[in-house]
């Protein structure tokens, strides 16, 4: 099976990558911006026509874009999100090559949902912020397109990897800082939140096993378990070996106290600075993976433990 991935440098990427290439069936070619790309095309200024001809020499079976950008403002997300989905599903209506389409999208387009609720692909989505429209705004191009096509909705990745930038990342990175300046004190913000964690080995067997299947519509891969973020917190010093104590600056009094942020410091004692989740889904997310499990035989391997264990361990590399 030829396999065209596309956004294979990028974090669900790589992992994607290493899973694909682990299959001694798959020939892969890796389609994206950077210099390690086996061709170098940028989805958000390219033409149609280009990608057409290329599908067209290459003649995949499939193709994975696991392309897009995260951060920056509403037209950056467009441009990464929505218009580069645009030139891959008009491409494959062009060309002869048949291919199917394995769309990475994520829980962030479902928006806010109801504490304790597990959501399902058919909740009607509401994005709470233009990352998730960007992303909901693809997906709708991709079901409506014709083509024979998989929307994955990954919920919160995490895992090696994961972006210094990120809620977790940043979690690690503060622990980091208090651990390297013997700081018996870690004042967080933020973690009242409770998001829906899956590592992103798993994600990438899903990925793989979406791309074998005929499923179609949209699937949700998560672990199924909302998690606060402070119990993560607490999960991550017990494996870091962080004795010190954790604050949270804006969650309820009790023994345990924890926030995404930074060491104590004189900022402090200023008003305590929230660090909101930034994917604009409030304060609970859950994902019911049923379909997962009934239409790929999918289910997750790898607990929260080990994903945060693989995030501190990078995390310590840099101490």
């Amino acid at each position: 099976m030829r396999v065209l991935l596309i956004g294979a440098n990028g974090y669900l990427g790589r992992f994607v990558a290493d899973r694909l290439l682990a299959d001694p069936a798959v020939q892969l070619t890796a389609l994206g911006r950077g210099d390690d790309a086996d061709v170098r095309f940028d989805l958000a200024s390219g033409s149609p026509g280009a990608l057409t001809r290329f599908l067209d020499a290459v003649h995949p079976g499939v193709v994975v874009n696991c392309a897009g950008a995260t951060r920056g403002g509403a037209r950056d997300l467009t441009r990464h999100n929505t218009v580069a989905v645009a030139t891959v599903c008009e491409a494959l209506r062009r060309s002869g090559c048949g291919a199917r389409l394995v769309q990475i999208g994520c829980g962030a387009e479902y928006g806010p949902s109801q504490p304790g609720s597990s959501t399902a692909e058919d909740a009607v989505p509401r994005p709470g912020g233009p990352y998730g429209v960007s992303k909901l705004a693809a997906t709708e191009l991709v079901l409506g397109s014709g083509l024979d096509a998989v929307v994955l909705r990954v919920f919160s990745p995490a895992g090696p990897g994961t972006p210094a930038g990120s809620p977790l990342g940043r979690l690690a990175e503060a622990m980091r800082r208090a651990m390297q300046s013997g700081d018996g004190e870690l004042k967080l913000g933020g973690l009242g939140v409770q998001r829906d964690f899956i590592d992103v080995r798993d994600v990438a067997r899903a990925v793989h096993a979406a791309s074998l299947s005929a499923a179609q519509g949209v699937i949700n891969i998560g672990s199924g378990r909302a998690v606060r973020l402070r119990d993560a917190a607490a999960v991550l010093a017990r494996v870091a070996g962080y004795g010190g104590a954790l604050h949270e600056l804006d969650g309820p009094p009790g023994p345990l106290r924890a926030t995404i942020g930074h060491p104590r410091g004189e900022s402090d004692h200023a008003a305590p600075v929230a660090y909101p989740y930034p994917d604009g889904c409030g304060s609970w997310q859950q994902a019911d993976v049923r379909t997962a499990r009934d239409r790929l035989g999918w289910r997750p391997r790898i607990n929260l433990e080990e994903s945060l264990a693989d995030i501190w361990m990078e995390a310590a590399c840099r101490i």
